[in-house]
């Protein structure tokens, strides 16, 4: 690159909104911990890994996804830099063999692996394969992660009068083929944690010819659905939209050759559904939907020092008893508001009258924490008791309470009564009974404070569309950590990121232009000029992503609702490693065997 970008992180999101894309939710180290309690074990003796994607795959182009269901898929295909080891929170190489960063925390040079192989005949991975595809990444019109690169770990670059990326500017350069340089315009706290996304995966190079000085050796929708081609441990063999999905074990893998023969997900996002593939042990590793799950059936033998619990379930449904794996993962799940649909009164109404506690314990039988903040416990600035400590005695709607009066008084005060009634629409996802219960139990509450709320749901990539063109009211949706900090959470509520004119939001709220919504923004770019991996740093985005979270409470553009506790179920013939805080949906297979 011959000149740095002299566009700042700020002026870049006012200029672009954010090129983002909401995203709900997306890998192998030697010894890892399995959680096989009985049976089990084996040494890979092949076989298939049957599955179920709880949710519409969208695309297998690691740029463009932005769905949990696709990511699955792709984190077995894609390999990167680094990686979270089985959702680990604390990254390891990959690709790289290692790296070195300067004083500055500015530069970054990674050693690649020799003799890495692409699937097929694309030969071996090298730092011009990188190159390619973070350009890819930076500049493809299919990709909706280019804030991650411009932005968030804010790889030097230039811009045009507009503001706008500059194709070919990227500040990343092949030393030799092995060795691959990158520079940023500022230090960046989670360099390393963002670089194991898959968004930074290595694409042979010239494979496709989106960006600028390639024509492409595939067609585009035949790479991004019949015929991806990566550097993971398994490679594609079919994909039939909301059916199933199956990869192959790769034999040629630079790391440890799968153990089972193939995986397979089966796509289904009823709940109902879901139990009986399981039930009927078409699956062998599967999440219990809540309307069928027991709490008093969990039998803990154990928890470790990460808080990972270990045990048994049973007997389910068919007679089994399973194994049980349950994890405090990073993630939130929330109401989201369109701020230029829905009025204020009736966001903070519904404020007032969930009980979050009440969900939790009622509706999700105790899965999780009741969610007072966007950012999750376990990476809230001071740890989940500060996050419990300023929730009690700061949350403005009532602590584990249910507030009908103050409901009513805020929305009388706004000029609505038993004659004047205000409506709106929340759209939750299909086949979520859990969501569907809880949208029940706030209507019916928000009845008696002269709302009619309406409810209706929506496939979830059509709830994702429909939010991106501006087409919500009121929304339900999750997200789970890119990297494990605040502000990869408290980006969806920064007000220039939520605007839906632009091209890809990364929420659907439309939030600007009140004083809560200013100092959110301004809090936001005080996060911005203070990345670096320093204490002072720290302390300063601290200080801000609090500030955020009180704006957000002010104007309830989020109401959270829950933290997820994501657990796991297996039967007997499975040998499967503990998956960490970056949740499940990070987990790799290539070490899990089948008896």
């Amino acid at each position: 690159m011959s000149e740095k970008s002299n566009m700042s992180r700020r002026s870049f999101l006012k200029a672009t909104g954010g090129a983002a894309s909401a995203s709900v939710i997306a890998g192998t180290a030697a010894g890892q911990e399995t959680t096989t309690q009985q049976g089990g074990g084996g040494g890979g003796s092949g076989g298939t890994l049957n599955l179920i994607n709880t949710g519409t795959m969208s695309t297998l182009d690691p740029i463009k996804a932005t769905d949990t269901a696709s990511g699955r898929v792709i984190q077995q295909m894609f390999d990167a830099l680094m990686n979270y080891p089985d959702g680990a929170i604390e990254v390891q190489t990959q690709l790289a063999t290692g790296y070195e960063r300067s004083d500055d925390f500015t530069t970054y040079t990674f050693n690649l692996k020799e003799g890495a192989p692409f699937h097929g005949d694309f030969g071996e991975v090298t730092a011009q394969d990188f190159i390619y595809s973070w350009e890819r990444l930076a500049a493809s019109d299919n990709s909706r992660r280019a804030y991650f690169i411009l932005d968030s770990i804010g790889i030097q670059h230039e811009t045009d009068s507009e503001g706008n990326y500059k194709p070919g500017t990227l500040a990343v350069e092949a030393v030799d083929d092995y060795t691959l340089r990158v520079t940023l315009e500022e230090p960046f706290h989670a360099t390393l944690p963002i670089l194991a996304y898959t968004s930074f995966a290595a694409l042979p190079e010239g494979i496709l010819g989106d960006i600028q000085g390639y024509d492409g050796e595939m067609e585009y929708q035949t790479f991004a659905t019949q015929n991806p081609i990566g550097a993971g441990p398994f490679q594609f063999e079919t994909w039939q939209s909301n059916d199933e999905a199956e990869v192959s074990r790769f034999p040629n893998y630079h790391g440890e050759t799968a153990q089972v023969e193939a995986v397979n997900w089966r796509i289904i996002e009823d709940d109902n559904a879901i139990y009986t593939y399981a039930m009927n042990r078409n699956a062998d590793y599967f999440p219990i939907p809540t309307p069928f799950y027991d709490p008093n059936k969990v039998s803990v033998e154990n928890t470790d020092d990460k808080g990972r619990e270990t045990g048994t379930y049973g007997p389910v449904r068919n007679g089994a008893t399973v194994n049980y794996l349950g994890v405090a993962t990073i993630n939130a799940f929330y109401i989201g508001f369109n701020t230029n649909r829905v009025e204020k009164p009736a966001r903070q109404a519904a404020a007032y009258a969930m009980n979050q506690q009440q969900v939790i314990e009622q509706i999700f039988k105790g899965r999780g924490q009741a969610a007072y903040h966007f950012t999750p416990p376990n990476i809230y600035p001071g740890g989940p008791d500060a996050y419990t400590q300023h929730a009690e005695q700061n949350y403005p709607y009532g602590y584990n309470q249910t507030q009908i009066q103050q409901a009513r008084q805020v929305m009388e005060d706004a000029g609505y009564g038993p004659n004047n009634q205000y409506e709106f629409t929340f759209t939750i996802y299909s086949g979520s009974d859990t969501w569907n219960q809880t949208a029940q139990l706030l209507r019916d509450q928000l009845a008696s404070a002269h709302i009619s709320m309406n409810i209706e749901s929506a496939p979830f990539s059509t709830l994702l569309q429909r939010g991106r063109e501006g087409n919500l009211q009121a929304y339900s949706l999750g997200w789970v950590m890119d990297w494990p900090a605040p502000d990869n959470f408290l980006q969806l509520l920064n007000p220039p990121q939520t605007d839906t004119s632009q091209d890809a939001p990364i929420s659907y709220v439309n939030w600007s232009g009140t004083p809560a919504a200013n100092r959110a923004a301004s809090a936001y770019e005080q996060i911005e000029d203070n990345p670096a991996p320093t204490d002072e740093a720290e302390a300063a985005r601290n200080e801000s992503y609090v500030q955020m979270e009180e704006a957000n409470w002010e104007d309830v553009v989020f109401l959270p609702v829950y933290h997820e506790t994501d657990e796991r179920f297996w039967y007997q013939n499975v040998d499967i490693s503990k998956f960490g805080a970056a949740g499940p949906s990070r987990q790799m297979y290539n070490t899990t065997s089948i008896n």
